[in-house]
């Protein structure tokens, strides 16, 4: 069993990189991704951590990429076996995703507080760090009783139609995958099916533009694909000659319905997954 999609607290999972990776252990995983969202210090943590367990540890990365011109909307990339150490270039526009999240959070917190929300920024960035998002906003509008979960606090305030919603500055698409490519990784369209796009004939249009834009994988087995989802998303990676990845989005205590290896119960990654990619 393996899991090449979890998160660290380094982002906006609730586990630090000892527990993800003692959690790993516990639950017999063969191997284990960890993708945190812009940054590498999740992973960069858990290395001689992993070496001590002797669970096999894949370095990887989740950005969030905007698609079309105007954005249509915010796409999230997964990107693999990136060249270690990260390269300067590479790191330099992390830097640059950070700023842009940190001014992001500035600019939503007021829109909350214009809600009448008494959210602050202190308080997002102190439960966040560096890499606070809106899943630390949701966790606070659920812990002050503005919302019942944190499901409600998405679809309420912070999902991209909801009132509170702020547009951060992404990278596009293309720009993500080339920069994921051109420093050794393997770069994976994540969770496909949050694509939303019901007409699978948009949606597999979609997957042949990003094919051509260079994308060189595509994520089959997520928590939320159900196994059709699986099967069209497969026939799709035959069809536009992609690598396969998947991984249960693991984020702690911040999505407990998902389990490390078997998202909600049902996730089985096929081992051999991994040894392709390494091919």
């Amino acid at each position: 069993m393996i899991d090449l999609h979890t998160h660290t607290r380094e982002s906006d999972g609730t586990c630090s990189p000892q527990e993800l990776v003692e959690a790993a252990r516990r639950a017999g995983l063969e191997a284990l991704g960890i993708t945190d969202h812009d940054t590498f210090a999740g992973y960069e943590q858990a290395v001689p951590l992993a070496r001590e367990a002797g669970l096999p540890l894949i370095c990887g990365i989740e950005l969030s990429t905007a698609w079309g011109s105007p954005k249509e909307k915010s796409v999230h990339l997964l990107g693999y076996f990136i060249d270690a150490p990260p390269p300067p270039a590479l790191l330099d526009r992390l830097g640059q995703i950070l700023t842009s999240r940190r001014d992001r959070n500035r600019r939503l917190a007021l829109k909350l507080q214009s809600l009448g929300c008494d959210i602050r920024i202190e308080e997002v960035e102190a439960m966040g760090r560096s890499l606070a998002g809106r899943p630390h906003f949701a966790r606070l509008l659920v812990a002050k009783g503005y919302c019942k979960d944190i499901s409600q606090a998405f679809r309420e305030y912070l999902d991209e139609s909801a009132p509170a919603y702020v547009q951060r500055d992404e990278p596009a698409f293309e720009e993500a995958v080339a920069l994921t490519n051109q420093n050794g990784g393997i770069s994976s369209l994540a969770h496909p099916v949050r694509l939303g796009k019901r007409n699978l004939e948009e949606e597999e249009k979609l997957v042949r533009r990003m094919a051509g834009m260079g994308l060189r994988a595509i994520e089959v087995w997520h928590s939320d694909h159900s196994p059709a989802d699986e099967q069209r998303f497969l026939a799709y990676a035959r069809k536009y000659g992609l690598k396969v990845t998947g991984g249960s989005d693991f984020h702690g205590g911040a999505k407990p319905g998902v389990r490390l290896g078997v998202g909600a119960g049902k996730l089985r990654i096929p081992r051999d997954v991994l040894e392709q990619l390494r091919a």
